[in-house]
């Protein structure tokens, strides 16, 4: 467990370092078992998405997340970085504010309903 949270840190780092935007972190392991965190972050352009997904995936791999990949090539407005227990999704800031998953995944899902 202390891995992924030296990775999300380094995550959270290297999203800082190349300017991504209202980057905020949410726990899932109550909530979901796809993950353990989830990293929401913001890019200015869609250039900018594109080089902040390849800089996640290059970290992921480069600590031991060999099977990361990344969601959404073709979209310009939105991209996921699959690291296993980390979900790294980065948004053009229109998209982000109309899917509002910090809303949907902040709050407490009931046990009995969780699916995923």
């Amino acid at each position: 467990m202390e891995r992924i949270l030296d990775l999300k840190h380094i995550v959270i780092k290297t999203l800082d370092i190349n300017k991504a935007e209202d980057i905020i972190s949410i726990d899932l392991k109550d909530k979901s078992s796809m993950a353990d965190y989830m990293i929401i972050a913001s890019g200015t352009s869609s250039r900018h998405i594109q080089s902040l997904s390849e800089q996640v995936l290059q970290k992921l791999k480069d600590n031991g997340i060999k099977e990361s990949k990344i969601e959404g090539k073709d979209s310009s407005e939105w991209k996921l970085v699959d690291g296993i227990d980390l979900i790294v999704h980065i948004f053009h800031p229109e998209k982000r504010k109309f899917y509002e998953l910090e809303k949907m995944w902040s709050e407490l899902i009931p046990k009995e309903k969780l699916i995923i």
